[in-house]
């Protein structure tokens, strides 16, 4: 790749469960995008010319991606917004700059006075989320079961990596059997990322990628 050629998409990945969109580009470069901050990103004329941010946006996702000639994508929102579209540049910026830009964009949404729904105190960081447990092939035998419910508070376990650690802690001795070197996830019956959302009610299937279970560590 010349000095000239700006990096370019190699492959485009919505996991909507977790309002990610993941983009690897063409230098070996992946970024991980929020919905929320696309969104937030993604302004109409009007709303560019305007001094105040895009607000609730929180729980917003992605409905469909649209190929605009070979340069950019369309991101159709599943809050009816479609105006904008994302250059390679673009989208390259929002990536490599993300940490920047989120924190001014927070930045403008506390001058704005607006307080993100995620970052209001209150009881939900003591909510409990249940989740039903399956568990598969020899992890049936080690863990003396076929499935069981799971309570836990909900920040404790956001995601599917989370969620691992602290089964893993409960089961003890037997814990190691969830390493995630070991086992693949799925959620809702669909194979999950390591980043995968969890919520309430949710059907967590644990799933060994050896018929063989894995050496208990050395003490």
């Amino acid at each position: 790749m010349s000095d000239k050629e700006h990096p370019v998409p190699t492959e485009i990945n919505l996991h909507r469960k977790s309002r990610l969109l993941e983009v690897t580009f063409s230098d070996g470069a992946r970024f991980r995008f929020p919905c929320e901050y696309l969104r937030v990103h993604s302004r109409a004329a009007e709303e560019v010319t305007s001094d105040t941010p895009v607000v609730g946006k929180e729980n917003v996702n992605i409905d469909s991606i649209e190929p605009q000639g070979n340069y950019a994508i369309r991101i159709v929102f599943d809050d009816g917004h479609d105006a904008t579209a994302f250059s390679w540049e673009t989208l390259y910026d929002l990536g490599k700059n993300q940490e920047k830009h989120w924190q001014e964009y927070l930045e403008r949404v506390k001058a704005a006075g607006y307080r993100r729904e995620h970052d209001q105190p209150g009881p939900v960081a003591s909510e409990e989320m249940t989740l039903k447990v399956l568990y598969f092939n020899y992890l049936v035998n080690k863990l003396g079961k076929q499935e069981e419910m799971v309570k836990l508070p909900r920040k404790l376990a956001p995601d599917v990596e989370s969620f691992l650690k602290v089964l893993a802690r409960r089961k003890l001795d037997r814990g190691y059997l969830l390493d995630p070197d070991t086992v693949r996830v799925t959620v809702n019956r669909q194979f999950a990322e390591l980043f995968t959302r969890l919520e309430d009610g949710d059907e967590v299937g644990i799933v060994p990628n050896s018929p063989t279970p894995p050496p208990p560590p050395k003490s």
